[in-house]
């Protein structure tokens, strides 16, 4: 599949998830975080910060809603700079953010609702920002700054919106057996998916038409496909939930408090780092950052920085052009 923009909204009368829920895993993250504190690794505001992010957790999935990412999150404590949790930390942090995720109600745009992304990406470390609208239905696209024509380009505006129309290629892509999916294909495959993280990923694995690569590990190929779905597609509330326990599986995956996304952002961070460089070409250090109050995707890093992108803002809107 292309890389199709993507969206999770943010909803303020989103219900937060309840205290039943979130108890045993605050609990384990509770325990594992101050045994870490008695012994040395890790400072007090790091464990502010991940039970500060529980408590006010109100990440949904939701037509309708165009959401902005904060600018910085001033009540995460993170002056003492990033600190890396064991892995028994790491996997409680990432269940308590499942366990926050899966309690919001998930619903498909309507197909003439366009899904909006803002995003962020930064070649030779300049930052290059574009907005895409792409209607649910298939049959419309958007871009800011525009795309320049093939031949005279004397008139050309990259800063008046392009919007394309034609025909939905879905039925096509179906009939012929294209690997590609529009957006909304690929969220009704998703919502198929069990919730369990195991058979989640197996599914994937056999259904998701990223390239098989000789050699690669399955936590290799997991943490690739784990790294397309989060840049690619709206995600169905349970589906989000699977995503953090499946890489809370992934032998050498840790979380980073006290970090900052790409854009500044004060985030949470889930990394593996490849010592040498794995069938796919990824070498060194590749980090995933999630907001810490409400688990929304912000960014990545790959092969050691040398790959930078982040996500700005994303929603639902009802025509191309509009924007939070």
């Amino acid at each position: 599949m292309n890389e199709l923009s993507v969206f999770r909204g943010l909803r303020a009368g989103a219900p937060l998830p309840d205290a039943d829920q979130l108890a045993v895993p605050r609990a384990r993250l509770t325990a594992a975080l101050r045994q870490e504190t008695r012994s040395g690794r890790l400072a007090r505001p790091a464990r502010r910060m991940i039970l500060a992010g529980a408590a006010a957790g109100t990440l949904a999935v939701t037509a309708g809603v165009v959401a902005i990412l904060p600018q910085d999150n001033t009540r995460v404590s993170a002056g003492k700079g990033p600190h890396v949790l064991s892995a028994g930390a790491s996997a409680d942090a990432l269940e308590l953010a499942a366990a926050t995720v899966e309690k919001h109600d998930g619903s498909e745009p309507g197909p003439k609702q366009w899904v909006y992304d803002k995003s962020t990406v930064f070649v030779q470390g300049k930052p290059q920002t574009s907005e895409e609208w792409t209607r649910w239905d298939g049959t419309g696209h958007a871009n800011l700054p525009g795309i320049p024509p093939a031949g005279d380009v004397s008139d050309f505006d990259p800063d008046k919106l392009q919007v394309w129309y034609g025909p939905s290629q879905e039925d096509k892509w179906k009939k012929q057996g294209y690997d590609d999916r529009s957006q909304r294909q690929f969220y009704r495959f998703l919502a198929t998916l069990p919730s369990d993280a195991d058979r989640m990923m197996q599914r994937i694995r056999q259904e998701h038409a990223i390239d098989s690569i000789k050699g690669e590990t399955r936590a290799q190929r997991d943490w690739r496909e784990i790294d397309v779905l989060y840049r690619s597609v709206l995600i169905p509330p349970n589906v989000q939930a699977g995503l953090f326990r499946a890489l809370a599986k992934i032998p050498g995956a840790r979380v980073t408090t006290g970090v900052k996304d790409p854009l500044g952002r004060t985030a949470i961070g889930v990394s593996v780092t490849y010592a040498e460089k794995t069938p796919s070409g990824w070498q060194g250090k590749q980090e995933i950052f999630f907001d810490p109050k409400t688990y929304a995707y912000l960014g990545q890093t790959r092969d050691g920085g040398e790959i930078v992108s982040a996500r700005a803002a994303w929603g639902v809107v009802n025509k191309p052009g509009a924007r939070p």
